[in-house]
């Protein structure tokens, strides 16, 4: 049974270019044009990805990710025009998981989506007993893929999740960008260590004050988590 992606671009020469290449992978293919009709497409089709153009008509990509967001987890890729700003097109609450920019090599997209569809299909709760990471406060738990914060939940995206678990099991420890990323996303190429930037960003916001004082930034670094002191 193959896999199916939602490629969300108001382009048909594009999204035809990039059909060919999916369906060579063995991936299949659903093609929405416009913001309405790639909501509607989602949920019909249930994608395990989606590829999503940044500018839609209807509304656009970042709106599209918000309302994902609200019911699944499925990796989400963006695609962006170079000049926009990164922290605009993965930031503002979208919850995206990577970017890519326009104009954009086909086998580098194929590549960034194994790796996601990779991370995603492995994230599996293990058989064996976990042990919670963190806490009294904020508690992660691998085995049951959720981060509480005074008992409440917090919502995360998988890679979200993925670098507070990777800071979380060892504190103290300062882990660079560029690990996160080799890490967390599977890419070497230091040129994308500004979406590490952003999901920790995200992930800040995400726990408040408290992101603010267990992540810390250690400039010119990388990051690091502090174990709670009450």
């Amino acid at each position: 049974m193959s896999t199916t992606i939602l490629l969300v671009e108001d382009e048909p020469a594009a999204a035809q270019m990039l059909k060919l290449y999916l369906e060579v992978e063995g991936y299949t293919l659903v093609w929405a044009e416009d913001g309405p009709a790639a909501e509607a497409a989602f949920h019909a089709n249930a994608p395990a990805l989606a590829i999503i153009d940044v500018m839609l008509p209807g509304f656009d990509g970042i709106e599209l990710c918000k309302r994902i967001r609200k019911t699944s987890f499925i990796p989400i890729i963006l695609l962006t025009a170079q000049t926009m700003d990164v922290q605009k097109a993965i930031g503002l609450g979208s919850g995206a998981d990577d970017y890519i920019t326009k104009p954009y090599s086909p086998v580098e997209l194929i590549a960034r989506i194994k790796a996601l569809l990779r991370r995603s299909y492995d994230f599996q709760p293990p058989v064996a007993p976990t042990k919670l990471l963190g806490g009294p406060r904020l508690l992660l738990d691998p085995k049951k893929f959720t981060i509480t914060l005074d008992g409440i939940e917090v919502n995360t995206t998988v890679l979200e999740f993925r670098i507070l678990e990777e800071l979380m099991r060892h504190p103290g420890w300062v882990y660079s960008r560029l690990h996160l990323l080799q890490q967390v996303w599977e890419i070497e190429d230091e040129s994308g260590v500004e979406t590490v930037t952003v999901h920790v960003s995200n992930l800040r916001k995400k726990l408040g004050a408290t992101g603010e004082q267990l992540i810390k930034t250690v400039r010119g670094v990388g990051y690091v988590y502090q174990e709670e002191t009450s």
